[in-house]
């Protein structure tokens, strides 16, 4: 359960930042609205997972889905670019929040 708490408070960070480049600096209502709500329940659901999670744990996997995720959008609804590098970066990202979900926690 804590692991779909987790996830969705990795959705509605995707949202709430999408939101926000939508948002336009605040200046367009809905968008901006969408985007406060999204951090709110973001932050909800995330404290709940953190009641059975390790934060270090919990907090590497959150950040990791957001940025890569949110990279991703970017590239394909924004058409920003994304580079080599960036796409390394990406994979290393994504290969140390495997690592640390493996062998970080000490509970395991």
């Amino acid at each position: 359960m804590q692991y779909v708490l987790l996830g969705s408070a990795i959705i509605l960070e995707i949202i709430a930042t999408t939101s926000l480049k939508y948002s336009e600096g605040f200046t367009r209502l809905f968008p901006a609205i969408c985007c406060i709500i999204s951090y709110i329940l973001c932050f909800y659901l995330f404290s709940k997972a953190l009641n059975r999670i390790d934060l270090g744990v919990a907090y590497a996997t959150w950040c990791a889905g957001g940025i890569v995720v949110t990279s991703v959008i970017s590239s394909v609804v924004f058409k920003q670019k994304l580079n080599m590098i960036g796409l390394v970066g990406i994979v290393l990202i994504v290969t140390g929040c495997i690592i640390l979900n493996l062998f970080g926690s000490s509970n395991q």
